[in-house]
């Protein structure tokens, strides 16, 4: 990877967000950009400007990005991370999708208030671009920090088949973070109940920089199944596989992905077949 794209309102959830991808950043020695939708009226009806000064409205928050990146960017333990700004005009989702096919992004950070119910712009957003990007994104609520040697967790029911560009996401981090084994969940609700060799063996051969442990757990929910395991198993980042065609699977729907973002308190990191 090269790049980290931030998404940023400046809110304190956009702030932890920040700081988890500067500290990501330095770990795998690659550069951050901080990236601020200017919505189109906005500044219009500011009590402060009108139209005629919407320019030096758009200028002041351009400067005021470039003031919030570099309250992280001059923090001494992260001197060497290399650090970006861009502002655009338009919705927060057209400005990152945009920036993202017209630059080389290897994974977008959002942050969400998490699990205090409160979702804010950035938690509907959050939602919003996981089902839009194919990149992988990687969602920090407000509770989670970074953490070194971070327990990674990787649910599946195996039938997904990722991207060359999200698997090679996963081995860097993993492997950058010094993570030497990633824990497969596999949730099976219903009384049938058997491993998966054939899946194992595949999973094996794409994450090749680390050593999987395989846990199958019966559960009544799928979602109940991830969040209980995430708590058990301390995990640090929960990875799950969004699709994006085929409707018909369970497990990792939209509004799947949705619910787990919502009940669990850990970085979840979207990857896309």
């Amino acid at each position: 990877m090269k790049k980290i794209l931030v998404a940023t309102d400046f809110s304190a959830c956009a702030g932890n967000a920040m700081e988890y991808a500067m500290e990501l950043a330095k770990a795998l020695n690659i550069e951050v950009c901080a990236l601020n939708a200017v919505g189109s009226m906005e500044g219009v009806y500011n009590n402060t400007y009108n139209a005629i000064y919407i320019d030096d409205y758009r200028n002041s928050k351009k400067q005021a990005l470039a003031d919030w990146a570099s309250s992280y960017s001059s923090k001494e333990q992260f001197k060497d991370v290399p650090v970006t700004t861009a502002s655009e005009t338009g919705s927060l989702s057209t400005v990152i999708t945009k920036y993202i096919e017209t630059n080389q992004v290897e994974l977008l950070v959002m942050g969400t208030m998490g699990s205090t119910g409160i979702s804010g712009i950035f938690g509907s957003n959050s939602s919003m671009m996981v089902e839009k990007t194919k990149i992988p994104t990687l969602i920090i609520p407000l509770e989670s920090k970074f953490s070194t040697n971070p327990v990674i967790t990787l649910a599946t029911d195996f039938s997904s088949n990722l991207s060359a560009e999200d698997v090679n996401a996963l081995n860097e981090i993993a492997f950058g973070l010094g993570t030497k084994q990633i824990d497969v969940l596999n949730v099976i609700e219903g009384p049938s109940w058997k491993t998966n060799a054939a899946g194992e063996e595949k999973l094996r051969k794409l994450l090749d920089k680390v050593s999987l442990e395989f846990n199958y757990t019966n559960e009544s929910s799928t979602i109940n199944g991830i969040s209980n395991f995430t708590v058990s198993n301390n995990t640090d980042i929960l990875c799950l596989v969004k699709r994006h065609h085929n409707i018909i699977y369970r497990l990792f729907t939209r509004s799947t992905v949705n619910q787990v973002m919502n009940k669990v308190i850990k970085a979840v990191l979207v990857l896309h077949e």
